[in-house]
């Protein structure tokens, strides 16, 4: 029988769960069964294991002890003292890695293509500062928010060809460029220093966009190529005039909502007519529906507008 079966685990329940309070230090098997959980047949079908496994705030400060156990699918060791996940790398079964608040600093250790079956894998609040070691064709939501990351690089489409979701919030990155996954459908960016957005054509199904919080005075890198486009969040930056969504017209075929509010541009009583003139066919202004009299006012406005530019100028004859 495996570490993790059925029998073994069974009889030391009792005795472990009266064991006093786990200290900082490494993780042990008594430590370990009391929060195995969710009992399935194992890969050869031959055998039965537990496959959850909840380590969240455990004190721990390495898991060594986890190598033996390589039934499991899911598995929870955030809010940790965690730098090595090295001996992670036997337990190829995974499908749902949690590794949030703990001191990672590098992936080279735990290479992800070696995970041929993970999907979701978080690892929110380490102090990674690059994404050497990231992988696996079977990924389909990262989050690597609140880490030290200051580019992009190695998310290639060779790697992570279907990641559906990246998650990148609270980094340092100052360019969207180096997102190259073309089935990229939501990608949140808020909380970072970008003041460019580039490399955005390559991701032709992506439908959600969050830039809030960054340093961004122009929409110029939103891709006409964005087709699938819905909602835009550009919150809390730094732009300014109309001018700045002039990028956003070649999408109104599919782009329903943006978020403008904390820009220059909202300080303006009369923004949101200012928007609609040039957004026309929004659904959504700031999280609020666009009403039915608001859509009418930007539609004088135009027409206003378009008078204005048909009147010559007079010469001064004085």
């Amino acid at each position: 029988m495996d570490d993790d079966s059925l029998s073994e685990g069974e009889g030391e329940l009792k005795e472990v769960a009266e064991q006093p309070e786990v200290k900082v230090g490494p993780l042990t098997r008594n430590t370990i069964v009391p929060y195995l959980s969710l009992l399935c047949r194992t890969g050869n079908g031959l055998a039965h294991a537990f496959v959850k496994l909840d380590l969240n705030d455990k004190k721990l400060s390495d898991l060594e002890a986890l190598r033996k156990y390589v039934h499991l699918r899911f598995l929870d060791v955030s809010n940790n003292h965690l730098t090595d996940l090295s001996c992670l790398t036997s337990l190829n079964q995974l499908l749902w890695l949690k590794i949030d608040n703990n001191a990672v600093s590098s992936l080279k250790k735990l290479p992800l293509d070696q995970f041929p079956y993970l999907q979701w894998l978080s690892l929110a609040r380490n102090q990674l500062e690059d994404m050497a070691g990231l992988g696996g064709t079977a990924l389909e939501n990262l989050n690597l928010s609140g880490n030290k990351i200051q580019r992009v690089h190695g998310l290639q489409y060779g790697q992570l060809t279907n990641l559906g979701i990246l998650e990148l919030r609270g980094n340092c990155l100052d360019t969207t460029d180096g997102i190259y996954l073309p089935k990229l459908r939501k990608l949140y960016l808020a909380q970072n220093v970008i003041k460019r957005l580039e490399g955005l054509e390559r991701l032709e199904l992506l439908t959600t966009l969050h830039l809030r919080d960054n340093q961004l005075e122009t929409l110029e890198g939103i891709s006409p190529r964005m087709t699938s486009l819905k909602y835009l969040n550009v919150r809390g930056n730094l732009i300014s005039n109309q001018k700045a969504l002039q990028s956003l017209v070649p999408l109104l075929g599919t782009l329903q909502a943006v978020v403008i509010l904390d820009n220059p541009l909202a300080e303006s009583g009369d923004y949101r007519i200012a928007v609609l003139t040039c957004l026309m066919h929004l659904e959504r202004l700031d999280k609020e529906l666009v009403s039915s009299e608001e859509r009418a006012e930007a539609q004088e406005r135009l027409k206003e507008l378009a008078v204005e530019e048909e009147i010559p100028e007079t010469e001064d004859t004085s």
